[in-house]
């Protein structure tokens, strides 16, 4: 510690010694308004950035200075009053800091949550918005690509799992420019777009630490809109995965950018879907049975042993629904003709939630 610094620590113990020897004296207490003195000197310490550590220590060291002579019996019912003194004060101070250090952290945490809103809604300028996030370790005139983790639960910054993930993260990858953020009970990574691996770590550590999430990886985009571009092509697979009730726990939007475009003519999807598949509905049972036999088929790759499997059925139940399927659509699955009409209906169909919903 220099001289300097010494000397600024100094002016934290103002009255500090008078206290002492009135205690000594007259064995009073401290009175409210040097109690709220001793609060206000410790905010004043931690907002100018010394150590708690450093102050306490200073406080033991004037109180040995300022220390009553004597060794009489009466000494001890001195000792008593100053030790008592010296708790109160240095209690006081104490929590005046840690007042300061709850507010400078309370602030803080509203900067960032702030930051996190204008970023991933874009609602902030720009240029303003650059500026921010230097501060928060981005820089947003590079790419940058955002991995969302859907877990069991809602999840903030707080959380034991959001903690577990950024502490895996900053351990495997020190400051590589990564934020780790909660929104609306989702855990949210943001990483330069040339750091796939970094998505990745993330999308496996989530996955651990929530028992089982669904994470969702959106491409990398330039710049503040590109952040928040990213964000809602993962939002979207997100969503898109659970209508149509994919399995894998990680997806990424590049591998799944034909189902927007599927979708893109909602009207002519509807019309597909129910022209081919509308027959479906005379089965017995409905269209649903049926429905998920295609889906079976058309994942394993259109091998009826594979798909009975998965369906728990016989080849042979497999091989009769196959067939009711095509006297009732008119189209044949094992008919490579016929095969991407009738795959194409049941993605359009999954989408658009039919046969639940009316299209």
């Amino acid at each position: 510690m220099t001289d300097q610094q010494a000397e600024d620590q100094e002016t934290y113990l103002d009255g500090y010694a008078g206290i002492l020897t009135e205690a000594a004296g007259t064995g009073r207490r401290l009175t409210r308004d040097e109690l709220e003195e001793r609060r206000q000197l410790g905010e004043r310490a931690a907002e100018a950035g010394h150590s708690l550590r450093s102050l306490v220590r200073l406080h033991l060291d004037a109180t040995r200075a300022s220390w009553p002579g004597g060794t009489t019996a009466s000494g001890t019912g001195v000792a008593d009053s100053v030790l008592a003194a010296v708790a109160q004060a240095v209690d006081a101070f104490a929590e005046g800091y840690e007042r300061s250090q709850r507010l400078a952290v309370r602030q803080e945490e509203a900067a960032r949550r702030e930051f996190i809103d204008d970023l991933l809604y874009g609602r902030s300028d720009l240029g303003r918005l650059a500026e921010r996030a230097e501060r928060f370790g981005l820089v947003l005139s590079r790419a940058h690509a955002v991995a969302v983790a859907e877990g069991p639960e809602a999840y903030d910054d707080t959380a034991p799992v959001t903690r577990l993930v950024e502490t895996a993260l900053i351990s495997r990858f020190g400051d590589r420019r990564i934020l780790i953020t909660t929104k609306n009970g989702q855990l949210i990574c943001i990483a330069p777009g040339d750091q796939d691996d970094v998505l990745t770590f993330f999308a496996k550590q989530a996955y651990a630490a929530t028992d089982g999430s669904r994470v969702a990886i959106g491409r990398p985009q330039t710049g503040a809109g590109g952040v928040v571009h990213s964000y809602e092509e993962a939002l979207s697979t997100l969503e898109l995965a659970e209508r149509l009730e994919l399995a894998e726990p990680v997806l990424r939007a590049a591998d799944l950018l034909v189902y927007p475009v599927l979708t893109r003519d909602r009207q002519a999807m509807a019309d597909l879907v129910g022209s081919v598949l509308g027959p479906l509905r005379e089965a017995r049972g409905g269209a649903e049975p049926l429905l998920r036999t295609l889906e079976a088929y058309f994942d394993a790759g259109c091998t009826a042993a594979e798909a009975a499997r998965r369906l728990t059925l016989s080849v042979r139940a497999l091989t009769y629904r196959l067939d009711r399927i095509h006297q009732l659509t008119g189209a044949n699955p094992a008919d490579p003709v016929h095969r991407y009409t009738l795959q194409t209906a049941v993605i359009g169909a999954r989408l658009l939630g039919w046969p639940a919903q009316e299209i």
